[in-house]
């Protein structure tokens, strides 16, 4: 029995994949902050944009 846990502690074969997994979720955090902050930017771009033109007309 002590073997057994001897060898599930120095098992790191998920570690991997939960590294990854963290690292691709600390990724979407960040692009879905970085899109949602140029959307609000965009908006107001091609608001203002509309808005040049159609007092142009």
């Amino acid at each position: 029995m002590k073997n057994l846990f001897a060898r599930f502690a120095k098992d790191e074969s998920g570690a991997t994949a939960i590294e990854y997994g963290l690292i691709a979720g600390l990724i979407a955090v960040a692009l879905i902050t970085v899109l949602g902050t140029m959307s609000t930017n965009l908006n107001g771009l091609f608001t203002s944009i509309s808005n040049a033109l159609s007092s142009a007309s």
